[in-house]
């Protein structure tokens, strides 16, 4: 931490790293006077060496107010009751007491712990030895079960142990990437600016991408497979299959590394490259060519997400790609290998920890009786659980059905980020107690909240977190959070010495006081990497002053090592009993659910380039709707046009566990039959809970990995012929706090947030209902009095209210016909003097029955706010990449519109 004085204003700069994914960039935190004003990448972190994203480069806009924010301790005493504000001690004793009532009731199973891969390491192993050392329960979850655990689950039947053998640099050494359900421009922005950069270099680099829908990357690639959704096992068999036949494998690395080989040999036998083609619905020439290409490559790596994790299947997805890497033994050296891609900034952390429901600290077993006796000794109690605990989807099963009575979430959002959330909220409803511990008010969770603890967030925290190339690297706090918000490794910690005394009656052992002695995350932290000692994570040689002296290290680092290990099994043994990796026979099964003649679309999700998870954080800052404003259904053209559906008229998509209805968005780059939504969008910005109101509660048999990619809907017009738009402008967040609660009341409602000053609400349902729409116009702030203008027809069911500001229009609201929203939203945009009379801007717009608001101009460059149309324009004059670098400024900054500006290219003709 570097701080100077100028005028009389302190101003400081923190290293720390960013809070979004898993590529774990290091950060520059500037602040003044205890308020964050600035950030630019860390050029000395070797994750990114000074690059950012768009995400990360709008941190300190996220932080620059507390609007939204959890300030303080809340608590009800009964369902019907609203929360009051509490003391932290009135708190902390509050929920040690009900949860050692439940415990003593009903025994430790009877809670549970749903927490987050945004935790710190030290958050996490607070939380873990709570549950599973003092309370004696496994049942401890995360999102990151949502996000990585089949990868996990792959890693460990193949390797013997999870975390992935690849580092960053095998980006620029790869010859041949294949990318398997990657959008790595949108999930992993700074490591493709890597790849990007070294293809750049040598053209020779092939890129194979494997996806369902023409993304980014896939447009970039050298091969698209565009395969049916959920196919990748036989594409992965089919491909095996001719590299046998072709000779293409290497049988020295076979016979001297692996077991299991015949088995597998025997399977994909079956597999012919004809007919894996035609289950994946791709041409037989492209499935040789990808296999070809992978084999004979010096060097092929492997980059994955959620397209293969997040699935029924994701375990035998997982295992089919890392058959391909030990067949050819593309693994262990450079360029080369499997590499899960974290979703998560610490979801490796976590795991490191044990903070799973399947397993214990240090990568170690649950059902492993010399395992629990390890964590016994080295935590000083007996008697640990041999039960796996309940991971996510049962965990809320569990709860909905009365077996758990209690749960603690924490830095989570399950009302919104688990599949089939209905069934989330019903188990929250019937939950006897409920703990929120989050920084943020206004996720669909927190108002199942008994009790709310105010946690402190991004920019206000001190521990450590391991990126997705198992690199430590430390967090420190630029500022105070604000309010009474603590640490969450605090909070834990506090309660957990509560719950001791409750549950020991008080007798604490005279040989160690508590089991909660931590004062500080360094002290958490040191009895975690005690743990990790003579384990295949062994980090014995890491401490604070270690990372403070030689920056972000790679595990493992043993105490006799000089240095971290940047690469895995390059001397060919891995972590098994025998040292060799274990081939797995895997079966194409199918998809969880087929399309059918009642539910023909066949519904894919994913991210959008400029926002993250639920948008709890990226969603407080107005640049991060620039480039997509608002919740729409991408559908392929032609299926649009046979339905009698074009851009912005609205559908409702069913599945067989819920429904949402959202405006269409026509694209070609969804193949017919098939529709995808963003995952962001949730009740803080619609009506419904977002695409999860659709998807599939299904989960992996080994990985309890939930189907959250794939799930069989119906698509239909959606016929709510009462319309609304309004618009107002002020402060951002609080005038989405305002209108939140107002949403779930309409069969459509949407917050549309333009830029930093400016919301837009637009609503359609079957009748008029002319309360709602006052409790809205109250929500808003609009004027009334002199300073509105109102008219009303009657006959045309058409109302009009225009709020002023001195010449200046300030937010409006029609209903009816909404055509005059879009000449209004404009006026509201460029701040223009209304010209002439009050009374002629009701006569703008037309008799049209149009949903539509006035299409903002996209931004593709967020750095530069660059648009689209400038961009279109300039090529068409000729221009080309660097020419559009050098005079419009778009792709100089972060480089997140690269990859959008070349399709441009490749999509437009010049004049």
């Amino acid at each position: 931490m570097k701080t100077d004085r100028e005028g009389g204003v302190a101003k400081t700069v923190t290293r720390s790293t960013c809070c979004y994914c898993g590529v774990g960039c290091g950060v520059l935190i500037e602040s003044e006077n205890g308020r964050i004003t600035g950030i630019e990448g860390d050029p000395e972190h070797p994750a990114n060496f000074g690059r950012l994203c768009t995400k990360g480069r709008s941190l300190p806009a996220t932080a620059a107010s507390v609007a939204g924010r959890a300030l303080r301790p809340e608590i009800r005493l009964t369902r019907e009751a609203p929360r009051e504000a509490a003391e932290w001690s009135h708190a902390l004793d509050h929920v040690a007491a009900r949860f050692a009532k439940v415990i003593e009731r009903d025994g430790p199973d009877a809670v549970a712990f749903y927490i987050s891969g945004q935790l710190l390491t030290e958050d996490y192993y607070v939380f873990n030895k709570l549950a599973k050392g003092l309370i004696r329960t496994n049942n401890i979850d995360t999102n990151s079960r949502l996000c990585m655990s089949s990868a996990v689950t792959a890693y460990k039947k193949a390797f013997g142990a999870d975390g992935p053998p690849t580092c960053y640099e095998d980006l620029e050494l790869a010859r041949t990437v294949l990318f398997a359900g990657s959008n790595m421009p949108y999930a992993h922005p700074v490591l493709f600016r890597r790849l990007e950069e070294a293809k750049a270099k040598d053209p020779s680099i092939r890129w194979i991408v494997v996806d369902p829908r023409r993304t980014d990357v896939a447009a970039l690639a050298d091969l698209h497979l565009a395969i049916e959704p959920g196919t990748d096992v036989a594409l992965f068999n089919g491909m095996l299959h001719h590299m046998i036949w072709e000779g293409a494998v290497d049988p020295a690395f076979i016979a001297a590394h692996t077991n299991g080989f015949e088995a597998l040999k025997a399977l994909v036998r079956g597999y012919t490259p004809s007919i894996a083609a035609d289950i994946c619905g791709i041409a037989e020439a492209d499935l040789l060519q990808a296999a070809q290409w992978f084999a004979a490559s010096p060097a092929s790596l492997s980059l994955y997400c959620m397209g293969l994790n997040q699935s029924s299947h994701g375990t035998d997805k997982n295992l089919a790609l890392i058959n391909l890497h030990l067949a050819t033994g593309q693994i262990g050296k450079p360029g080369a290998g499997p590499f899960s891609l974290t979703g998560q900034p610490n979801a490796m952390g976590g795991r490191e920890v044990g903070g799973m429901a399947t397993m214990l600290a240090a990568h170690r077993d649950i059902g492993n009786a010399e395992h629990r006796a390890q964590v016994e000794a080295l935590w000083g109690v007996s008697g640990l659980s041999a039960r796996p605990g309940l991971p996510a989807v049962e965990m809320f099963d569990a709860l909905a059905e009365g077996k758990i009575k209690a749960i603690w979430i924490a830095c989570a959002n399950p009302v919104h980020s688990m599949p089939d959330i209905e069934r989330v909220r019903k188990a929250l409803s019937k939950a006897e107690f409920v703990v929120v511990q989050e920084a943020f008010t206004q996720t669909d969770t927190v108002p199942y909240a008994d009790v709310l603890l105010p946690a402190s967030s991004w920019g206000e925290k001190s521990g450590t977190v391991t990126n997705s190339e198992r690199r430590i690297s430390r967090v420190r706090a630029a500022v105070e959070a604000p309010g009474e918000a603590r640490p969450d490794w605090w909070i834990a910690n506090e309660i957990a010495r509560r719950l001791e005394t409750r549950l020991t009656g008080g007798q604490a052992r005279a040989d160690r006081p508590t089991l909660f002695p931590f004062a500080s995350p360094r002290d958490v932290f040191d009895e975690h990497r005690a743990l990790t000692v003579g384990r295949d994570l062994d980090i014995g040689a890491l401490s604070y002053p270690r990372l403070e002296a030689d920056g972000p290290q790679q595990w493992p680092y043993a105490s006799d090592a000089a240095t971290g290990t940047a690469r895995r099994y390059t001397d060919g043994v891995f972590a098994t009993a025998d040292g060799r990796a274990c081939f797995h026979a895997t079966a194409y099964r199918g998809v969880a659910e087929p399309a059918d003649a009642r539910y023909p679309f066949r519904l894919l999700t994913g991210r959008l380039r400029d926002q993250w998870h639920g948008m709890s954080r990226s969603g407080r800052t107005g640049a991060s709707f620039n480039h997509a404003p608002e919740a729409t259904l991408s559908m392929r053209r032609e299926d649009a046009a046979r339905r009698g559906v074009k851009d912005g008229d609205l559908v409702t998509v069913t599945s067989r566990r819920g429904r949402l209805v959202l405006p269409v968005e026509t694209t070609d780059d969804v193949p017919s039959g098939t529709v995808f939504a963003a995952m962001h969008w949730s009740g803080q910005f619609l009506a419904s809970g977002g695409i999860n109101e659709a998807t599939i509660g299904a989960v992996d048999p080994d990985s309890k990995q939930p189907e959250l990619k794939h799930a069989a809907v119906r698509v239909e017009g959606a016929k709510l012929p009462w319309r609304l738009v309004a618009a107002k402008r002020g402060d951002v967040l609080a005038l989405r706090e305002a209108v939140q609660p107002l949403l779930a009341a309409r069969r459509y409602a949407s917050i549309r947030v333009e830029g930093d000053d400016l919301v837009v609400v637009s609503a359609a349902d079957v009748d008029a209902d002319a309360q709602w729409t006052e409790r809205l116009h109250d929500a808003l702030g609009l004027a009334r009095g002199d300073e509105l203008l109102e008219y009303r027809d009657a006959r045309r069911g058409r109302a009009q209210r225009v709020a002023w500001n001195g010449e200046l229009v300030d937010g409006f609201l029609v209903t009816g016909d909404t055509s005059p929203a879009g000449a209004l939203i404009e006026q509201i945009r460029t701040a223009s003097p209304w010209e002439g009379p009050r009374h002629a801007i009701v006569l703008l717009g037309g008799d049209s029955p149009a949903r539509s608001l006035a299409p903002r101009v996209r931004v593709l460059c967020n750095c530069k706010q660059v648009t689209q149309p400038q961009i279109e324009q300039a090529i068409a004059n000729g221009a080309g990449l660097d020419a559009l670098k050098s005079t419009l400024g778009c792709g100089t900054v972060c480089g997140s519109c690269v990859p959008e500006i070349k399709r441009l290219l490749t999509a437009t003709t010049p004049a």
